[in-house]
C-alpha cells in the first residue's frame, strides 16, 4: 500500500514537471516536447494490443490521419472539444469495423493488412478531396497553442500509461498474454479470443486517431500526404519494440530517445533518412528483439546467478 502511494505521488509529481517545462522553452522546444509526447502516447497505445497479444499492426497512421481530417472538416462547425469527441468516435466505428473484419488473421497477413489498410485510407481521402471537394488539403485555423496541445497529449499520455498499468494487474490483461503465447489454449481454457482482441484493438485505435485530432492544429494546412504518412506508423512500431512492447515503461523508453535521433538525422542527414531508419529497425529486430528492458533484464538475472554460483566457492575458500 505505501509503495503503490509512493509511486502514485511519483508519477504525479513528473506529470506537474512536464507539465510546466513548455513555459521555459521557445517555440522549438515546445515543438520537441510536443512531438516526443505525441510518439510516446503513440507507441504506449500501440502496445496496449500489440505488445500483449503480438500481433504487429501497421495501421497506426491510418487512424492517426482519420483524427486530423476529422479535425480539419469540422473545424469551422463544432467547438473544439466536440469536435475531439467525434474523433474518437470515428475512430471507434472503424476500429470495431476493422477488427471484426480482420482481427482473425495472424502473422504475416496481419501485418499485410494493417499495412494496405493505411493505403487504402488515404487513397480513398485523396480521391475525395479531389474528386468531391475539388482541393487535396484543408486548412484548419484554431485558436490553440503549441503548449496547450503539449499539454493535451501530455494528459492523453498519463491517461495511457495508466491504462496499460490496470489492463496488466486485469484479467483481460492475462486473457491477453495467453492468447499471445498460444490462442489455442486461450480457447481451451474459455476465453473468448475474439472480444478481448476486439476491445483492446478499439481502445489502441481510439487513442491513436485522438493523437491525430490533437496534434491537427499544429500544422495548420492539413493534407493525405502529411497525416497518412507511413512513416508514422514505421516510427512508432520501432520505439515500441526498442523500448519493448510487453512492457509498461517500454515504449517511453523507446519512444524518447529514438525521437531525438529521428530529429538529428531528418535535420542533418534528409538525403539519407529513410536508409538510415531501415538499418535501425533490422538493428533492432536482430539485437534486442524484446526490448531493452528485457536485455537488462537479462542481463542483471546473469549477475545474479553468477553472484549465487560464487558463494559457495567463496566460502569452501573461507574454510
Amino acid at each position: 500500500m505505501v509503495r503503490a502511494l509512493l509511486a502514485v505521488i511519483f508519477f504525479a509529481g513528473a506529470l506537474a514537471a512536464l507539465a510546466w517545462l513548455p513555459t521555459q522553452f521557445g517555440a522549438y522546444g515546445v515543438g520537441l516536447l510536443l512531438g516526443m509526447t505525441g510518439y510516446v502516447t503513440l507507441a504506449s497505445a500501440w502496445a496496449l494490443f500489440s505488445g500483449p497479444t503480438r500481433y504487429v499492426s501497421l495501421a497506426t497512421v491510418a487512424f492517426f490521419g482519420i483524427g486530423a481530417y476529422t479535425v480539419a472538416v469540422l473545424s469551422e462547425t463544432l467547438p473544439y472539444p466536440l469536435i475531439l469527441l467525434v474523433a474518437a468516435a470515428v475512430g471507434l466505428c472503424v476500429a470495431l469495423v476493422v477488427g471484426l473484419a480482420t482481427l482473425r488473421l495472424a502473422g504475416v497477413y496481419f501485418v499485410i493488412f494493417t499495412f494496405g489498410l493505411a493505403e487504402l485510407i488515404r487513397q480513398l481521402v485523396t480521391w475525395y478531396e479531389v474528386n468531391i471537394t475539388g482541393t487535396l488539403g484543408r486548412y484548419i485555423f484554431l485558436p490553440i497553442s503549441g503548449e496547450q496541445i503539449y499539454w493535451q497529449l501530455l494528459a492523453l499520455a498519463a491517461v495511457t500509461i495508466g491504462l496499460g498499468w490496470w489492463i496488466g494487474r486485469s484479467r483481460i490483461g492475462l486473457a491477453l498474454k495467453v492468447i499471445g503465447d498460444d490462442e489455442v489454449v486461450a480457447a481451451h481454457v474459455g476465453i473468448n479470443i475474439a472480444r478481448v482482441k476486439l476491445a483492446l484493438f478499439a481502445v489502441s485505435a481510439t487513442i491513436i486517431t485522438l493523437v491525430g485530432a490533437i496534434q491537427a492544429p499544429r500544422w495548420t494546412y492539413v493534407e493525405p500526404s502529411i497525416v497518412f504518412n507511413p512513416t508514422i506508423s514505421f516510427l512508432t512500431l520501432i520505439m515500441a519494440l526498442l523500448g519493448g512492447a510487453n512492457r509498461l515503461w517500454g515504449p517511453l523508453l523507446g519512444a524518447v530517445p529514438l525521437f531525438l535521433l529521428f530529429e538529428w538525422l531528418s535535420a542533418n542527414f534528409p538525403n539519407h533518412y529513410s536508409i538510415i531508419l531501415g538499418l535501425l529497425f533490422i538493428a533492432i529486430v536482430f539485437v534486442m528483439p524484446q526490448g531493452v528492458l528485457a536485455m537488462v533484464e537479462r542481463g542483471w538475472s546473469r549477475v545474479g546467478q553468477r553472484g549465487r554460483k560464487a558463494e559457495p566457492a567463496g566460502t569452501e575458500a573461507a574454510q
